[in-house]
């Protein structure tokens, strides 16, 4: 019996062995003797999670579209397998070929929350690749991370030999092209690292120091080589590459549909968003170029489901046009087709006729804040009207379950904002109980969640409010939303501190990442595996307050991530700040005069890309 096959004869004791075995449909395996580089793709968190990660499966199908190259997954094993291998002395492998990590010439991790560290760590020394990066010697791996959580990689850089800041399709290919040349022209590692920074998008932090001033604040961050890390962005997104295998699974996963991307990019400009300052400018795919797509989709996976996805999917300007093709096409065929989130003003009465389903699950819709003027502080443009009118459209036009999500500790947040919240959602059950006045079905979920300060966006400046904080607020709402129809969630306020101190932390965090996973930290963003103990423990072993990285900060103080350019500007981003203290909105330049956040120009682009769909 193999190595392989006595750790597969345990699989029946393990919870979901399904997550181990790979062999699912539409995977791809290569020829290990026909290619030049291997990649092994690696999530931080369970397969149910990762595979319902969109980005992987692009990075997927493009890597191995190329004859020299093989790409392959491997997701975090949970705890009862984590024992499985290392009782019986096997790797952490990749699916596919069932080859440990350290046999890869890439590992690559794609860091989508920041409570996933301590995972990111797990997962190295379980294929037995040294967790620091000076410890790793020309035999192992590179270990490179993209993802949000790059934009303040420095956390994470003791761990992570290279970053790739922002969009990486149009990069990808050249870079591990290069990693190719450079195996066999016999580089060494440092000799890899600078012609490697040279790429678009590509930070070595190795190539960086960084001095403190006695108060724990940064003196000055310094390169060495001379690059200025920018963030890499696809040009022409209607051309994108997008999963044309889409890999169906032999197990249940959080987002068991197709997914397909239909815009990327948002320039609605809420201020506490990340995302929308990051993926800046909008780019569209054309409809046709969808459909096409959709319709080799659902042919080759049977799925029933599918999710045209976006930051803001009713903002895409054809999303009319493209709805009732979809619909039209694929709802006789018994296939649901579905949207994410979706902005309030977006979604006008026309739409919500227009977007019908065999099966209507549940809408949701974000207000994030109770009153008008605390939405006018976010820039998020919306009125209760826009609200109502939104709830009334959906209602009749079928649905019976609503989703509305919220932020709490949102600056200048006040109790009348607290129970802004309450109003809207009793008048959304209202409304709800008007159109069906004798259905139990009706259901208004009021999600709320913990405002963290984001690097790269207006709100990077401001304090986020503590534990006890969040829970007096969260104690408001679960007093003054009691109702058979409202259901009221929360996310742990501890869990929100974590993710604020890594979100604007520096890189002294990764010797209390180090010691709190050698305590036992791992699968942090499960909060039934939260190990705070072992975090306040590391924070007081390494000699550092948390609370230091949930402060507000003046405008003068270097901030970690100030020597990445994510294309806006810094001046824009403080402007949007001071505009949010007077309450005044910023329009949307899709539609109105350029807003002047610097990404055009800073990224060397037009602000209207080729293939944005709006000629």
């Amino acid at each position: 019996m193999s190595e392989w096959e006595r750790v597969a004869s345990r699989l029946a004791e393990v919870n979901k062995p399904t997550r181990y075995t790979g062999g699912e449909y539409n995977t791809i395996e290569k020829d290990w003797n026909a290619v030049d580089l291997k990649v092994a793709l690696a999530f931080p968190d369970v397969y149910e999670i990762g595979l319902s990660h969109l980005g992987l499966r692009i990075l997927y199908e493009m890597i191995n579209g190329h004859p020299r190259m093989l790409a392959e997954r491997v997701y975090a094993p949970w705890k009862d397998f984590q024992e499985v291998l290392r009782s019986e002395g096997y790797p952490l492998y990749a699916l596919e070929s069932k080859r440990g990590l350290k046999d890869f010439d890439v590992v690559g991790f794609s860091l989508q929350y920041e409570l996933s560290y301590s995972t990111v760590l797990t997962m190295l020394d379980l294929a037995g690749i040294p967790v620091r990066s000076v410890d790793r010697d020309e035999s192992d791996p590179l270990v490179i991370a993209g993802g949000p959580c790059a934009f303040n990689p420095e956390p994470m850089a003791d761990f992570i030999d290279l970053f790739l800041i922002g969009e990486g399709e149009d990069v990808i290919i050249e870079l591990l092209e290069t990693i190719m040349a450079g195996r066999k022209q016999g580089w060494d590692k440092a000799r890899m690292m600078e012609e490697l920074a040279k790429l678009p998008g590509v930070y070595v932090p190795g190539h960086f120091t960084v001095e403190y001033n006695a108060d724990g604040t940064i003196a000055g961050i310094h390169s060495v080589s001379g690059h200025k890390p920018v963030r890499a962005v696809v040009r022409d997104f209607n051309h994108a590459p997008s999963p044309k295998r889409w890999i169906v699974p032999f197990m249940e996963i959080v987002h068991d549909r197709v997914a397909y991307e239909i815009q990327r990019g948002c320039t609605k400009g809420c201020r506490f968003c990340q995302a929308g300052m990051i993926y800046r400018p909008v780019r569209e795919r054309d409809p046709q170029v969808i459909m096409d797509s959709l319709k080799q989709l659902v042919r080759d996976t049977g799925y029933e489901e599918l999710s045209l996805t976006s930051l803001s999917s009713a903002d895409y300007s054809h999303i009319r046009q493209l709805l009732e093709e979809a619909c039209g096409c694929f709802t006789p065929a018994q296939v649901n087709v579905s949207l994410p989130s979706l902005r309030i003003d977006s979604f006008s009465v026309d739409l919500a006729k227009t977007f019908q389903s065999n099966r209507k699950g549940s809408l949701t819709f974000a207000p994030e804040a109770g009153t008008e003027r605390m939405r006018r502080v976010i820039n998020k443009g919306v009125t209760e009207e826009d609200l109502m009118v939104a709830s009334e459209a959906a209602f009749r036009s079928g649905w019976q379950k609503l989703k509305l999500y919220f932020m709490l500790g949102l600056p200048t947040e006040t109790e009348e904002d607290l129970e802004g919240i309450v109003q809207l959602a009793r008048k959304v059950e209202k409304l709800g109980r008007q159109v069906y006045p004798k259905t139990n079905a009706l259901r208004i979920t009021v999600s709320v969640s913990t405002f963290v300060p984001k690097a790269h966006t207006p709100y990077q400046w401001h304090r986020q409010i503590s534990v006890e904080e969040t829970r007096e607020k969260q104690r408001y709402l679960q007093e003054n939303l009691r109702s058979k129809v409202i259901e009221l969630n929360w996310h742990d306020p501890v869990l929100s501190r974590m993710e604020g101190i890594f979100a604007r932390g520096d890189r002294r965090l990764g010797e209390v990442i180090y010691k709190a996973w050698q305590k036992g930290a791992g699968f942090d963003s499960w909060a039934d595996e939260f190990k705070y103990e072992c975090w306040n423990e590391a924070f007081a072993e390494v000699g550092i307050d948390p609370d230091f990285y949930l402060r507000e900060r003046p405008y003068d103080e270097i901030l970690p991530w100030d020597h990445l350019d994510s294309g806006v500007s810094r001046e824009f981003l403080k402007e949007e700040n001071e505009r949010a203290k007077r309450g005044i909105l910023t329009a949307d330049c899709r539609d109105n005069p350029c807003t002047r956040c610097g990404v055009c120009f800073n990224l060397g682009v037009g602000p209207r890309l080729v293939g944005d769909g709006r000629g």
